[in-house]
């Protein structure tokens, strides 16, 4: 990730900037009823957007935030890397720097699409956006689609001191206050159940692959080996074990000055799994699993989390 760094640094250091000067009724625009933060997306780029043609080589990364796209975001540049290392022998060129954009597919301006037809295959595409508000062409071209999800306790958690780390997303005075609206569908990128159950119908697709953010966690090789064997990319030892030791949260978070700039601390703020018991009361934990059985309760999506594993008291 540290070849499009600046970019990303770059680009959250202009929306902080920017958001700085903001009220907090300022922040957010609404589109096809999903709020999202003003200094990142637009509606002009939003209708650029359903015309994007993805190319059947294309790798799709979809999660909701703060869910390790990150984290994941570094596996799959770091498996791409590898896998063109062994099919073309190139040095990286200022020309390729020139080329890199930002990596998420629904931020930036509404020209980003017509630049990114020149980025050379495979382009590694990140978005948190739900199945219906993504192009049509994805899902036309059969586009590998990594699908990450992780507890939503968990989640919640994490966004909630993300929201609070940066200018650009509304703050919350209390958790208490975050909790109503994660709960009410007032979050930035929509309802995390929502965005599960719409997903879950495309969980047996032979071109999406789920994978949680508590297995990487568990085990990190073989979630990497998985997700190489679904790509394609065939890795030695050593290779594989470069691409571990890069993802490890450790390294990342040291790292993250090159990747996020100023804001690398709040980008990787613990890692950990079940930091939900900091926060949630008792009242908190008995409506989030209610929506969670509601919502998603008995799907494939929902057993893949093992939710009475990572989110029971």
């Amino acid at each position: 990730m540290e070849k499009s760094g600046k970019k990303i640094a770059d680009l959250v250091d202009k929306a902080e900037a920017e958001a700085s000067t903001m009220r907090r009724d300022e922040l957010l625009f609404s589109y096809n009823g999903t709020p999202y933060p003003v200094t990142v997306c637009s509606p002009e780029t939003f209708r650029a957007l359903e015309s994007f043609e993805a190319r059947s080589d294309d790798i799709i990364l979809a999660a909701y935030p703060k869910s390790g796209t990150n984290w994941l975001s570094q596996i799959l540049t770091d498996l791409v890397t590898v896998s063109q290392k062994k099919t073309q022998d190139r040095e990286s060129s200022a020309n390729d720097e020139e080329l890199e954009e930002f990596p998420y597919l629904e931020v930036g301006d509404a020209e980003k699409y017509e630049r990114m037809t020149k980025l050379p295959s495979p382009r590694v595409i990140v978005t948190h956006l739900r199945p219906e508000n993504l192009p049509k062409s994805i899902f036309k071209n059969k586009v590998k689609i990594l699908l990450l999800i992780r507890n939503p306790k968990d989640v919640a958690t994490s966004y909630y001191h993300f929201s609070n780390g940066l200018a650009s997303f509304p703050s919350y005075e209390t958790w208490d206050d975050f909790f109503t609206d994660f709960m009410s569908k007032r979050m930035v990128w929509g309802c995390y159940f929502e965005y599960l159950s719409k997903w879950n119908k495309y969980a047996d697709e032979e071109n999406v692959m789920t994978i949680t953010y508590e297995e990487l966690k568990e085990n990190r090789v073989l979630g990497v080996q998985k997700i190489a064997a679904f790509l394609g990319i065939s890795l030695t030892e050593e290779e594989l074990q470069l691409v571990v030791e890069r993802s490890s949260f450790q390294a990342m978070k040291k790292n993250s000055q090159k990747t996020h700039g100023a804001f690398g601390d709040i980008f990787f703020r613990k890692g950990d799994v079940s930091d939900w018991k900091n926060l949630f009361s008792e009242d908190q934990n008995e409506k989030m699993d209610k929506a969670f059985e509601e919502y998603v309760g008995g799907t494939k999506l929902g057993k893949k989390l093992k939710y009475e594993v990572y989110c029971k008291a």
